[in-house]
């Protein structure tokens, strides 16, 4: 209890960099070390297996953001909702949060696990996969799909464990299950020989059981005000859980259509070779962006709290600590990655001709990624407010309404070159919209103070 009440005197009077480093440095490292999952899988895969197992993985990935996307749903509105409660001292709404994360976890990873175990086939049709891979990657994701509700219960309850601001703690549970996940893989897919792929798949998902077992423990027994006590469904929590979470799935649920369409044109107008590209692309990328994402949840109880207690302008101080902190740690991944890309492709077990033809396609793809700080923070922003309008609006202008077109029509004129260009021309245009919506939500928060002032 008293841990908690600190965290919360820490969101409403720390100096703004002081707190981000509190809030942020252990999410970061977090987020990071659950990015290794699917990061391991592929390295390991790519090099155990074969080249056509760790695309098969990653052709996958899109599916696996359909748990992503629950967790998020549900986790990322959850933790909104408390951290403005704590910020009002809503002691009901705190009492009543995780007894409605577990029956919404609970209902949804149903559907999601029957309904991914039926259908992922087709998926694999429409990104035109071959036949090799096709048939690895429908191993793979079956045996994933039966621990959703593991990793879907474990993701939505480790964002609420970070919307109290228990950043360590959240940290060290999904450190123990990603080191648990690293040290499996090779030795699963080692002992299972002909199953490799499922060795691969059943490490990911015992770390994951583990997890959730950790977490659960937590908020029955140690939890002094956020505790599990029955499945219970809350009509009031969960219509605000689904108005800001709606936003943060969608960023996860429309990467579906992102990647599908992005592995559709690499195997239409490019090759197996050009699949292989972007598979890496697509690992990288992803691994990259975790970072910043971890940073964003530091952001998300910073900015409800004080915007709950009506601090605007100490909101609109966090929120340029966390814009600037952010763009320096995506520079600090996309550097590298754009310098060394050659020996990142080695890291994925690719071959001399994957090497000479994706190396520049790999550098063409990846040269905005720099951007992507500012992007993630002003959304987690909006959710954080309760703007899930807003939020949900920025999502959809980059995952759909200007990737799609871009994504079909670049190719048709500039062939497989195309599809590269098409992901910093969407990426600079989105950032533009962002800081227009930004500013304009900091003028209306300037108005509520002046008028308060009078």
């Amino acid at each position: 209890m008293k841990q908690e009440q600190n965290v919360k005197q820490d969101l409403l009077t720390k100096k703004p960099f002081r707190l981000m480093l509190q809030l942020s440095v252990p999410a970061i490292i977090g987020m990071v070390v659950v990015g290794l999952y699917p990061l391991a899988d592929g390295i390991f895969a790519g090099n155990i297996i074969s080249q056509q197992a760790m695309t098969a993985i990653s052709v996958s990935t899109p599916l696996t953001l359909l748990n992503t996307g629950i967790s998020t749903l549900i986790g990322v509105g959850s933790a909104s909702v408390l951290s403005r409660a704590i910020g009002k001292n809503d002691k009901e709404t705190i009492s009543k949060i995780m007894d409605n994360l577990l029956f919404w976890i609970a209902l949804l990873s149903a559907i999601i696990t029957v309904l991914g175990i039926i259908f992922s086939p087709y998926y694999f049709d429409l990104v035109n996969a071959t036949e090799e891979i096709k048939g690895l990657a429908i191993r793979y994701i079956r045996v994933i799909f039966i621990g959703s509700i593991f990793v879907n219960f474990m993701q939505s309850a480790n964002m609420l464990m970070r919307g109290q601001g228990l950043m360590k703690k959240a940290m060290l549970i999904m450190g123990a299950g990603a080191l648990i996940n690293i040290i499996l893989d090779p030795i699963l897919m080692i002992a299972m020989g002909d199953r490799a792929i499922e060795g691969a798949a059943i490490a990911t998902i015992s770390a994951q059981f583990i997890q959730a077992v950790i977490t659960f423990v937590h908020f029955k027994s140690k939890s002094e005000t956020v505790k599990i006590k029955k499945v219970n469904y809350d009509k009031t929590i969960s219509k605000e859980v689904f108005s800001v979470g709606l936003s943060a799935m969608l960023m996860q649920v429309l990467s579906i259509v992102q990647q599908t369409l992005y592995y559709k044109q690499a195997f239409i107008y490019g090759s197996e070779i050009s699949g292989i590209v972007m598979a890496i692309c697509m690992k990288t990328q992803a691994f990259s962006f975790i970072p910043i994402w971890g940073m964003s949840q530091g952001l998300q109880p910073a900015v409800g709290t004080n915007y709950g207690a009506k601090q605007y302008l100490r909101v609109k101080e966090i929120m340029k600590t966390f814009l600037i902190s952010s763009t320096v740690l995506a520079a600090i991944f996309w550097l590298p990655s754009i310098i060394f890309t050659e020996k990142l492709f080695v890291l994925f077990g690719a071959k001399d001709e994957v090497l000479n033809q994706g190396i520049n396609y790999f550098r063409v793809f990846f040269s905005s990624f720099i951007s992507y700080g500012i992007v993630i923070m002003t959304v987690t922003y909006f959710q954080s407010i309760g703007d899930g309008k807003t939020a949900g609006l920025l999502v959809m202008l980059r995952q759909v309404i200007l990737f799609v077109p871009m994504i079909l029509l670049m190719p048709k004129f500039y062939g497989n070159m195309g599809i590269w260009y098409s992901q910093p021309l969407l990426d600079v245009l989105v950032l533009a919209i962002t800081v227009i919506n930004l500013s304009k939500s900091y003028k209306k928060d300037l108005i509520i103070i002046q008028e308060k002032r009078k």
